[in-house]
């Protein structure tokens, strides 16, 4: 099997978070992850034990958690519109994770703590339980061949396993720029336990002001793409 499909499998076997592409680093991106894990880095925590965040963060304040950053740019420009939340991010694509660094360094940004783990390890043993005041994920990987739709991240499963991370009232923010994807998040998160759809005809939402424009969705705006956000509550 190769490694595409071993980190694609289904979720009953076990379904991960990601399909792990090693890109190289640059050198600005390795020398932030050298100088500045210590600063914004979160490792495991012993076995058996949950996070501390309020530790991780020196304060208590709610919680927001993205899973896929991709190169981090939109996720600290979040964190820093929105100074009062405390923001984690999870990657495992390192470059990405070392351009994050850089960026959040360069913008003065404290509120933001990263992981370079799978986010189905995350949520399984590094969380509490009803921790969460938020929850994005933004353009996960849409596996737009129909036979490999059964890999995608969003399934009842893995959004049970969100669900209780979450708060009463927090929010799961969706968005992917894959049609056929966003109607698939539909059907898994409608029905879903749980979860109520905040747009009033239980369909999509516009693009909310907090989740920043990114110059790839500003390309396929202009080549007539679309994408579509939803928003679902924990109830």
């Amino acid at each position: 099997m190769s490694e595409q499909e071993n980190a694609g499998s289904v979720y009953m076997r076990r379904i991960r978070s990601f399909v792990k592409r090693e890109g190289r680093l640059t050198k600005g991106q390795g020398s932030a992850l050298e100088r500045l894990w210590p600063v914004w880095g979160i490792n495991p925590p012993p076995q058996g034990s949950c996070l501390n965040v309020t530790a991780l963060f020196g304060r208590e304040a709610p919680v927001a958690l993205e899973i896929g950053f991709g190169m981090g740019r939109s996720l600290v420009a979040m964190a820093k519109a929105a100074p009062e939340m405390n923001f984690i991010g999870i990657e495992v694509h390192r470059p990405g994770v070392g351009a994050l660094l850089m960026e959040a360094e360069e913008q003065g940004v404290e509120n933001l703590r990263v992981i370079e783990f799978d986010a189905v390890e995350v949520l399984e043993q590094w969380l509490e339980n009803d921790s969460l005041d938020k929850v994005q994920i933004f353009f996960p990987d849409p596996w737009h061949k129909k036979r490999h739709h059964k890999r995608r991240l969003i399934q009842p499963e893995f959004v049970q396993l969100l669900r209780t991370k979450m708060k009463h009232g927090a929010i799961l923010h969706l968005a992917t720029d894959w049609e056929n994807y966003a109607e698939h998040m539909l059907e898994v998160m409608n029905p879903a336990p749980g979860f109520e759809n905040t747009s009033t005809d239980g369909t999509f939402i516009p693009r909310p002001d907090e989740r920043p424009l990114t110059k790839f969705e500003q390309r396929g705006h202009r080549l007539g793409h679309g994408v579509w956000d939803m928003k679902f509550k924990a109830v």
